[in-house]
């Protein structure tokens, strides 16, 4: 009843697990954070606040993220051209939106700390806003996760290469509503990031550069 309340029919969650998490050594979706992989509590918080209206875009290990999203009740979209970089996986996403879909939230798959708390902020800011783009601001910056209304959406699925949304936020920062949301600058790319997430010590020393 939750998901129903704070969701709209036409806004639809992509999170982006693609990436093959290199700089970590293994695959950051995986990785067990207070006994759950990282990939199953970002999809808890979309699905607490989007209901089934979520897609999780994978890549590199997509065999072995398969059987753990086939029990989260959201869509899966494969892309094959991960490799290219972030920019890949977000046309994957929205090639898979519902034809009705009126916005889209973008969130990264290793956003371990954004609760669904944090998601439910940014969709009070966006209906709050006509027409605008709801983005998290953090470290100084605004980046995903962040909520891009349909007339956005040519301008996302143009973007190339490995530097995600940020792009669009920058060329339409007089059409932003910022929400507060340090949660959003917790890094999971290296094991330094992980030592410091599984010590419970918060954000990694190096926080993340929002997408």
């Amino acid at each position: 009843m939750l998901a129903v309340a704070m969701s709209s029919p036409n806004l639809h969650v992509i999170v982006l697990a693609a990436g093959a998490s290199r700089r970590l050594g293994q695959p950051k979706q995986l990785v067990r954070l207070r006994g759950r992989p990282a990939l199953h509590i970002v999809v808890s918080s979309a699905v607490a606040v989007a209901g089934q209206a979520v897609t999780v875009v994978i890549g590199a290990h997509a065999a072995a993220l398969t059987p753990l999203l086939s029990r989260a009740g959201v869509s899966v979209a494969l892309n094959r051209q991960w490799e290219e970089g972030m920019a890949s996986s977000i046309r994957r996403g929205l090639a898979a939106l519902p034809p009705a879909c009126d916005a889209v939230l973008l969130l990264l798959g290793d956003q371990v700390a954004v609760t669904a708390d944090d998601l439910k902020r940014l969709i009070t800011a966006w209906r709050g806003e006509a027409g605008a783009i709801a983005a998290a601001a953090y470290a100084g910056h605004v980046g995903v996760p962040a909520i891009f209304p349909a007339a956005f959406f040519t301008e996302l699925a143009q973007l190339r290469g490995d530097r995600g949304a940020r792009e669009v936020l920058e060329r339409n920062a007089f059409r932003l509503t910022r929400v507060p949301m340090p949660n959003a600058a917790v890094d999971l790319d290296t094991p330094e990031d992980l030592a410091a997430l599984t010590a419970g010590g918060g954000p990694a020393p190096q926080a993340r550069h929002p997408e």
